[in-house]
């Protein structure tokens, strides 16, 4: 499973058994109904995740800023939740390239919007399988 960490979204993407495929899964927003971090257990559960990739924001010079470290301190929190690891991995543009992937599909920008975040997740978490990660 990956996760693309924002403030007020946070997209999830899941990979079929054999760390195949990624797909975009769903979008979690903070403030409504059940807490993202209930419901990113709930998801563990329900796809038996083995592991977590949670992308991370780093600067374009490839230093850590607040983001990251608020998307550092996200993932423990999962990690604790869930008692399943996590890894982090730079996840610079993946928003851009989201945008991007969505426009070729003909998703006009106005409908983008809760949209980026899980296909943002799934590019974080093809980059960590086409890097041989899963275990």
């Amino acid at each position: 499973m990956a996760l693309d960490f924002g403030e007020r979204r946070i997209g999830v993407a899941i990979t079929d058994p054999t760390g195949t495929l990624a797909q975009p899964l769903e979008t979690l927003t903070a403030g409504r109904g059940e807490s993202p971090l209930k419901r990113i257990a709930h998801l563990v559960a329900e796809y038996e995740v083995k592991q977590i990739v949670v992308g991370l924001p780093l600067l374009l010079d490839g230093t850590s800023g607040t983001q990251a470290q608020r998307a550092r301190r996200f993932g423990e929190d999962v990690a604790r939740l869930t008692g399943t690891s996590v890894e982090f991995l730079d996840e610079r543009l993946t928003s851009v390239e989201a945008e991007r992937v969505l426009r070729e599909a003909g998703v006009p920008a106005k409908k983008q919007k809760g949209r980026v975040d899980p296909v943002a997740a799934a590019l974080v978490l093809r980059t960590w399988l086409d890097r041989g990660s899963v275990r």
